[in-house]
């Protein structure tokens, strides 16, 4: 399952997509994530979903990848459905005793499915189409009016960017330390939740040991390099708005007019 993950994980191609400005990536991203809460009708959420297609063949990754990085959140996505089947009131259409599953909670339970899955996709997009060091040179753009309140952009950028990108070698951590464990008698899928809690213990502690030893090299890498950032800090590519991103931006336009104008229309469910 660790390896289903695609978090924070970059996938090189040379597309139309991956070409695009970082910082423009990112404002994209964030209309669509905006656009998601506005939606109140499932035809609406078809129209969002063949843009997110549209968006995915453009920057030719795999479907499977895609789909494959929602798997480790089936979960999430399962108890989301079931806790809005039977706490959101309304026709019933099934109960036993005091648990009821209601009309207006199956439709609430798909539309919070549909909503998170769109949300895990669009954002997996960006990471996968925009290499670290791109990302946090986006980052920084696109927050660099807040450094006129002495907001510090530049290491939060960074600090942003390194995370996503610890979320790989961690995860490749966690599988070595849990198949040492395993070889030595460890039931990481047993069905007594307990034992399983137990077993857990001997994985969490080395990693959280690895992931500071990680944390201490970096630094120390970085203070050998006289690495300050900040001010003054010249960057090996420089952004280059041209064709593409002001296309990128018109299409963002459209789309997100047309999912506020479609709010409003009372059509369809």
């Amino acid at each position: 399952m660790l390896k289903d993950i695609t978090v924070g994980q970059f996938y090189p191609a040379n597309s139309p997509v991956h070409r695009l400005d970082a910082g423009i990536k990112l404002i994209a991203t964030f209309v669509f994530m905006v656009s998601i809460f506005l939606v109140n009708r499932f035809y609406v959420y078809g129209i969002v979903v063949a843009v997110l297609a549209a968006i995915i063949a453009a920057s030719k990754i795999p479907g499977k990848y895609i789909i494959k990085g929602i798997k480790p959140l089936r979960w999430i996505i399962l108890f989301t459905m079931i806790i809005n089947m039977f706490f959101i009131p309304g026709e019933v259409l099934w109960a036993l005793g005091p648990a009821k599953i209601t009309v207006e909670g199956i439709r609430q339970a798909f539309f919070m499915s549909i909503r998170l899955i769109l949300l895990i996709v669009g954002t997996s997009v960006l990471t996968l189409t925009t290499s670290p060091i791109a990302l946090t040179d986006g980052i920084e753009r696109v927050l660099s009016p807040l450094k006129k309140v002495g907001f510090p952009v530049h290491e939060l950028a960074m600090m942003m960017t390194i995370a996503l990108r610890f979320i790989p070698t961690l995860l490749d951590e966690t599988d070595k330390i849990m198949k040492a464990q395993m070889s030595r008698g460890a039931d990481f899928e047993s069905k007594n939740i307990m034992n399983r809690a137990k077993n857990l213990v001997p994985l969490l502690v080395p990693l959280f040991i690895s992931a500071f030893r990680r944390a201490d090299e970096l630094s120390m890498a970085m203070d050998a390099r006289c690495y300050r950032g900040g001010d003054n800090r010249t960057k090996m590519k420089e952004a280059v708005i041209g064709k593409p991103e002001y296309t990128a931006v018109f299409i963002t336009i459209v789309y997100m007019a047309a999912i506020i104008a479609l709010r409003f229309v009372k059509v369809g469910i």
